[in-house]
């Protein structure tokens, strides 16, 4: 019973983490700026998920403190997520992804200063890798790399990470009072939606921070509405169901499929397939680090109702 139990959990996951793939691949569809992008998936996913959290809302028994912490997770998710969208304008959905999921790396590290947790072999021969592979990525090696702005992507990636660790730190304790997965996303995609739109406002007008376009249009919000049903919601709450109900082996397993298969579907279906040999080598060495400290990082045993937060699917 207990391997049917696992063996669901994980297709479950599987699944979640596939479907969450397509969300670059569909945000480029929607042909729109990153700005709006970032704020109209979240905006959109948003009816869905009020509507899940009124189905479980007695199960919810959260305290105040915790709804707006919830809340406030999803604040910092904003500048994450807009740093995302503009990286993969700039060098690709694939590196964009992969850049963003070395977010694994900095919470492993954090955890360290928290948790008191032993320092691993692991995350320390990490750190130098993922710095070459960046440098190489970025295309400082190569007269022609691939991208708009290599530099910029990787610039915008590196904060897409570091914001990403912060906000996963905090959504750690969104959830101790173990309520149902989708009224806390709830709390945080609104939080988001409110940080994206602030965003959107402000006078940051330039080549990569345009603001929001207000204005809807066909098939672009089309692909929008999409991306946030697939992914913000139906993705991103398999993958939040089933990784808490999985040895962690099989959970770091899951994770890494995420940023693979978007590097994948990079090449096949937007044919983003024009990286140089230098980025290429750089592109293996920052997934070879991710994979080190995803599978073997962990050296203090943590909750499972906690292993979500710490190995969250990246966006």
């Amino acid at each position: 019973m207990a391997v049917d139990t696992d063996r669901r959990a994980m297709l479950i996951a599987l699944t979640g983490a596939a479907i969450v793939s397509f969300s670059p691949v569909l945000y480029i569809y929607s042909d729109t700026n990153p700005s709006t992008g970032a704020f109209f998936r979240m905006l959109y996913a948003l009816p869905a998920l009020a509507l899940l959290a009124i189905l479980v809302r007695k199960a919810d028994t959260r305290s105040s403190r915790t709804r707006w912490m919830a809340f406030g997770a999803g604040l910092i998710l904003a500048p994450d997520m807009l740093s995302y969208h503009i990286s993969m304008i700039f060098i690709g959905i694939g590196i964009a992804t992969l850049i963003g999921n070395s977010q694994v790396i900095i919470v492993t590290l954090v955890s360290w200063k928290l948790f008191d947790e032993k320092p691993n072999p692991a995350i320390l021969i990490s750190l130098p890798v993922v710095m070459v592979g960046l440098a190489l990525i970025s295309g400082i090696a190569d007269s022609d790399p691939y991208g708009e702005d290599p530099v910029k992507g990787v610039i915008f990636g590196v904060i897409t990470a570091l914001f990403y660790s912060v906000f996963l730190i905090v959504f750690r304790y969104c959830n101790r009072e173990l309520a149902p997965v989708s009224s806390v996303q709830f709390d945080a995609t609104a939080g988001a939606a409110l940080g994206l739109l602030v965003l959107g406002l402000l006078p940051l007008s330039s080549a990569a921070i345009e603001p929001i376009d207000f204005q809807p249009n066909w098939p672009g919000h089309g692909w929008l509405m999409l991306l946030a049903l697939l992914s913000q919601v139906g993705g991103w709450l398999a993958v939040a169901y089933a990784l808490p109900r999985l040895p962690a082996a099989h959970t770091s397993f899951a994770i890494l499929i995420q940023p693979v298969l978007t590097l994948v579907w990079g090449f096949i279906i937007l044919n983003q397939d024009g990286h140089s040999q230098y980025q290429i080598i750089g592109i293996f060495l920052v997934l070879a680090a991710i994979i080190s400290v995803t599978l073997y990082g962990s050296t203090t045993s943590i909750d499972p109702q906690e292993q979500l937060s710490e190995n969250e699917v990246s966006e």
